[in-house]
Order: C-alpha cells, then sequence, then structure tokens
C-alpha cells in the first residue's frame, strides 16, 4: 500500500505551471488527467500530483527543505526529464547520475528546481524501487 494519495504544490498560475510540469511529467510517463484555472492533475490511471493555485487566494509559498521525488523507471528517463525541465525553465540543481550515499543499491537520480522554487528529484531504484 501506498501511503500518499497525492501530493501538491502551489504555484502562480496554472498556465505557467502546465508549461513546465506536462512536458517534465511526459519524460516519466505521467501525463494531464485534468486541469481548469485552480490546478492540473498529473498521474497515469489514477491522480498523483497537482499543481494548485492557493484556495484562500493568498500568494503560494514554497517550503525550505522540502522536496517531491518522482519514480523513474530508467536511468534514461531520469536524464529526460532532467533535460525537459531546464528546457521549460527548471534550474539545476543535482546533475543526473548515481547517488552511492544513497541507502539503495543503484540509484540514479537528479534535482531540478522548478520556475516557483519548488524542488523536485526524478529518481531511478529510490526506496520503493
Amino acid at each position: 500500500m501506498n501511503v500518499l494519495d497525492h501530493v501538491s504544490l502551489g504555484v502562480t498560475t496554472i498556465d505557467d505551471a502546465r508549461r513546465f510540469y506536462d512536458p517534465a511529467m511526459a519524460e516519466l510517463g505521467l501525463s494531464c488527467l485534468a486541469a481548469n484555472e485552480a490546478f492540473a492533475a498529473y498521474g497515469t490511471d489514477t491522480v498523483q500530483f497537482l499543481v494548485m493555485v492557493p484556495a484562500d487566494g493568498q500568494k503560494f509559498t514554497r517550503g525550505n527543505g522540502t522536496h517531491i521525488a518522482f519514480r523513474a523507471d530508467s536511468a534514461d528517463h531520469v536524464e529526460e526529464f532532467y533535460a525537459a525541465a531546464l528546457d521549460h525553465g527548471g534550474t539545476c540543481s543535482g546533475k543526473p547520475g548515481p547517488r552511492p550515499e544513497y541507502p539503495a543499491n543503484d540509484v540514479f537520480a537528479a534535482f531540478v528546481i522548478d520556475p516557483f522554487g519548488h524542488k523536485l528529484e526524478a529518481i531511478h531504484n529510490g526506496f520503493n524501487g
């Protein structure tokens, strides 16, 4: 059983978010399953990740020390996610490569900062395989 139902991050606008997230998520096999002016929901068969405009109407804030790790099916998918993220407004926060310091075998990961300041990781062979 997966302990999380979904994860969401705040953004300025959904249109701005989709310019970054649609291509980056596509490299991990995820697509936008539903969207409107308040949210965009990504997954395969079910929604697992959302970007949202804060419901209270206030400016979104990012969490310092928070990051979202997306499972990648291969090291190639990690590299493709990283490239798509950088091509669509993300910045490098850790180039693709092995992560021998992780407590799992043969981990390959990359880190990016999205255009809203959120830290994202694409990981192959992470904690959940």
